[in-house]
């Protein structure tokens, strides 16, 4: 009984408000007419003339600040104008060259002072995997390092893996790009 009530009084709201305070009324004809307000006079009230005069002088003299903080790019100068493969922003770019018996690696300086870089042979071992041979390599004084891996096997397939282990932590706390990963590739 109670839901009826509430469902009676609630479609009978709008009919009640719209007779409260319309502000206006209607004649015989249909037309409406103004009642004035309690102020005897119009919501807003204009007055003709000119317009406020700005104040005199600026209130900002000289540079304006930048919208967006200052942001570093890797140097592309012309020691440093290497074409990286795009990594999609999830491993760190890398040029790997097949050598005799090797492979010779280069990427950005840019993720830590040192690295460490292992180059892990595909072949299907049954049993545990063999541990792959680190070496760690610091960070070259330009904008790349480059390192050597030597005494593979000619004509295997390789994985070559890259991980900077002291990449620095960006202004938000996440870390940059720590680790790359080649395809697999034949050694010369």
């Amino acid at each position: 009984m109670r839901g009826r009530a509430f469902v009676l009084a609630l479609a009978a709201l709008p009919f009640g408000l719209t007779a409260c305070g319309s502000g206006s009324t209607t004649t015989a004809t249909g037309t409406a007419t103004v009642t004035p307000t309690p102020t005897n006079g119009p919501w807003v009230r204009y007055q003709s003339g000119n317009p406020t005069a700005p104040p005199g002088g600026s209130y900002f003299t000289g540079t304006p600040p930048p919208a967006l903080p200052s942001v570093s790019f890797l140097s592309m100068g012309s020691g440093c104008a290497v074409d990286w493969p795009d990594t999609g922003q999830v491993f760190i770019p890398m040029n790997i060259t097949p050598i005799t018996g090797g492979f010779k690696v280069e990427w950005p300086s840019a993720y830590g002072s040192y690295y460490r870089l292992a180059a892990v042979r595909q072949l299907v071992v049954a049993g545990p995997q063999p541990s792959p041979s680190w070496q760690t390599v610091p960070a070259g004084t330009g904008c790349t390092t480059t390192a050597t891996i030597t005494g593979l096997t000619s004509g295997a397939p390789y994985i070559v893996w890259l991980d900077a282990p002291d990449t620095p932590r960006r202004i938000d706390g996440s870390r940059s790009l720590y680790s790359g990963r080649s395809g697999v590739l034949i050694v010369k």
